[in-house]
């Protein structure tokens, strides 16, 4: 088992090693049956996910806009979300890389070695606490570090630089560099200037992988990202399918999988 756990964060590192940027795709756990739910990751991977952040559903997901809300309130609706969750991890951890996203509430509920465990066993490269509070990053890491998994952090675009080395310490596997500060589901314009900034940034403080997502709503807009980061992850548009249209979210990941192939990253001083 400890094989297997190391193996699976080593196959993301090795994935965001790569000189073409990678495509992520966000998936809430529970939203359909088990059998169906599996049956979206396999379409998903063959239409071009490059690794799975599978969303831990929590009732108040406040970092979120309002399809990834209705997705977590169907699915807290669906049953125990727990176990529904590692289900999820565990088919598409055998398909990619996978890490899971989630808020602190849903993590401390249980107990953040609980559940590091869990996801570890489950197949699970790492997770990423959204509002992970300062007090406790202390001892989600060892939990997260006990277990074998990676811990990637999400970086407040207004973040200053007397603070990037508190913000990213303990960060491992990938920073998250938000496209837009909106919600996730923003639709509207991104400043890539600002955003390729930002990005050169957090890569003067730290060499672990920087990916961004929130707010990457077209393929056109994922292409002018990918060159600056070692992932583009899309949620919401993907989400939007599976909620009213599964059949559809196949494509929609291959289009914007379409446009990120091939693009690689700058190389920036």
């Amino acid at each position: 088992m400890e094989r297997r756990i190391l193996l699976a964060a080593q196959k993301l590192d090795t994935l965001l090693a790569q000189p073409a940027c990678q495509l992520g795709v966000f998936v809430p756990a529970g939203l359909h049956s088990q059998s169906i739910e599996r049956h979206h990751f396999d379409c998903l991977a063959q239409a071009g996910a490059d690794l799975f952040e599978i969303g831990f559903p929590h009732r108040a997901p406040f970092l979120d806009g309002p399809v990834i809300q209705s997705a977590y309130r169907r699915a807290l609706r669906n049953g125990p979300v727990l176990e529904r969750t590692v289900r999820a991890v565990e088919h598409a951890a055998c398909l990619r890389p996978t890490v899971v996203v989630a808020y602190w509430e849903s993590v401390s509920r249980y107990g953040p070695e609980y559940v590091a465990g869990r996801f570890a066993d489950a197949g699970a490269a790492g997770a990423m606490i959204l509002d992970l509070p300062a007090h406790m990053a202390a001892r989600w890491h060892r939990a997260a570090g006990g277990a074998g998994l990676v811990t990637p952090s999400l970086v407040p675009r207004q973040a200053p630089d007397s603070d990037l080395p508190r913000v990213v310490a303990g960060a491992s596997g990938w920073l998250y560099a938000p496209a837009s500060s909106a919600l996730t589901g923003h639709q509207g314009a991104v400043d890539i200037p600002a955003l390729a900034d930002f990005i050169q940034r957090l890569r003067q403080a730290t060499s672990v992988p920087v990916v961004s997502g929130v707010g990457i709503s077209t393929p056109a807009l994922a292409a002018r990202i990918a060159p600056l980061v070692n992932a583009v992850v899309i949620g919401t548009p993907v989400v939007r399918a599976l909620l009213t249209n599964p059949d559809q979210a196949p494509a929609v990941a291959a289009s914007f999988a379409q446009a990120l192939r091939p693009t690689f990253r700058e190389h920036r001083a």
